[in-house]
């Protein structure tokens, strides 16, 4: 069994981030909490519209990036910005989006083959329902993976773009949609790379898909997906159903918020007891954590895909980055956390506490999160004896990121803080090995 990765990202959003130039601080603060890995959004010259995620060229860039003043060129830009956060400890991954362009990029005219075409001779559009109402995006072109007639020069395009991206330096790629385009192809595209390039990993960003066509998808050869922890009550089985369904195929990354979700502290209004709490539930629920770039500091303006620009930038009363680099240095020193571990959520007599167990496959290693549902109120936790959650009788050790209990008592009485959560290891002993 191949032992867990360490996969903790940093978002850095680049129309917020600036020009390539303008990333090395922005490095430099994730590499500082903990991250290794940072996820970079579409950088690639966009159509008429100005998103970000409608590319017209896909052998090009966004102007937006370039620094002007550099005496690099715009690919030595990239080289050099990439090579930065790897000299930091920071693998980078990019957002491959091959599932549509641009419906002013050139390739239309050039290959229309390539596209699919509705009744009245327009290119179709990609669309979503969001909230029961249909949402088209106009600016973007479908390619027609399934049914071209030239599935090998559509495939072609694909490798090169895998192949120009991995020659900037990036080694991860977060495959936008991914569950639209055929398992066929993806199979084909991670292993025709992964011959050629063994490091380079796949992402799947499948969320709002059927988990059947999740699984179908990270079965291709994806090394991750992410989940759709950031959404759960606390309290609906429907998460846990998800994770049971896909933990023993591909392990998943949660996220507190994302680049496409309302911030979080707009959500909580500015509750830091709640940015807190999530943070924590996102790093520990699977082996995948990731952040955006503006978390850290309460950030309260939802990055868009056309609009967002430097002087964005948030000045707030709020900073997490000790509070992340304590969680992360946590996830990283502890391989239970870096899988999607066996997980059960046992009953507590009280209902605003959550308690989440956790065995790893990989080690001896059990884990026990008492966290506090509400985040207004603190709330009060007792039992009898903690052993009884766990399946050894080896002493639990108290490993929060906050308030850390030199020795946990039995019988076990707390008043948690609003959305606390006390973080509790032990281990198995290890089964003797048949001589």
């Amino acid at each position: 069994m191949r032992p867990p990765e360490k996969m903790m990202i940093y978002n850095l959003f680049p129309l917020l981030a600036g020009t390539f130039s303008d990333w090395e601080g922005h490095l430099s603060r994730a590499a500082g909490m903990g991250f290794n890995w940072v996820f970079v959004n579409p950088i690639q010259m966009t159509g008429r519209s100005g998103s970000i995620y409608s590319i017209a060229d896909y052998f090009d860039f966004n102007p937006l990036f370039l620094d002007r003043e550099s005496s690099l060129a715009p690919r030595e830009q990239v080289k050099a910005a990439v090579a930065s956060a790897e000299r930091m400890g920071l693998r980078v991954m990019v957002d491959l989006v091959i599932n549509h362009c641009s419906v002013d990029s050139n390739l239309l005219k050039d290959h229309p083959e390539w596209f699919i075409w509705e009744g009245k001779g327009g290119v179709a559009h990609p669309f979503a329902d969001e909230n029961g109402k249909k949402v088209v995006w106009k600016d973007l072109a479908k390619f027609d993976h399934r049914n071209t007639r030239d599935k090998e020069g559509l495939y072609g395009l694909c490798l090169r773009i895998v192949t120009f991206l991995i020659e900037l330096g990036f080694t991860g790629f977060r495959c936008d949609a991914a569950y639209q385009l055929p398992r066929s192809f993806w199979e084909r595209l991670i292993h025709e790379t992964r011959e050629k390039h063994p490091d380079v990993l796949f992402f799947a960003e499948t969320l709002g898909c059927p988990p059947d066509l999740t699984i179908k998808t990270a079965r291709a050869g994806f090394d991750y997906i992410f989940n759709s922890s950031k959404w759960w009550d606390f309290r609906s089985p429907w998460l846990m159903k998800q994770y049971v369904l896909t933990r023993d195929i591909v392990p998943s990354i949660s996220f507190p918020e994302s680049h496409d979700t309302v911030r979080l502290c707009e959500e909580l209004n500015g509750n830091v007891d709640g940015l807190k709490q999530r943070y924590l539930f996102a790093a520990l629920f699977s082996g995948g954590l990731m952040m955006p770039m503006g978390f850290e500091f309460g950030f309260r303006k939802k990055p868009h895909v056309v609009k967002t620009r430097p002087e964005d930038w948030e000045e707030t009363a709020i900073d997490l980055t000790d509070y992340v680099r304590r969680v992360n240095e946590m996830k990283s020193s502890h391989v239970i956390f870096q899988e999607d571990a066996s997980t059960e959520l046992p009953h507590c007599d009280n209902p605003n506490i959550l308690l989440m167990w956790k065995a790893s496959s990989h080690t001896p290693e059990e884990s026990l999160l008492i966290m506090n549902k509400d985040i207004y109120n603190s709330q009060h936790f007792y039992t009898e004896d903690l052993q009884t959650y766990l399946q050894t009788g080896t002493p639990l050790g108290d490993i929060s990121p906050e308030y850390r209990l030199d020795n946990v008592p039995a019988p076990f009485s707390y008043e948690l803080r609003p959305g606390q959560g006390i973080v509790l290891t032990t281990s198995r002993s290890p089964v003797p090995e048949e001589e």
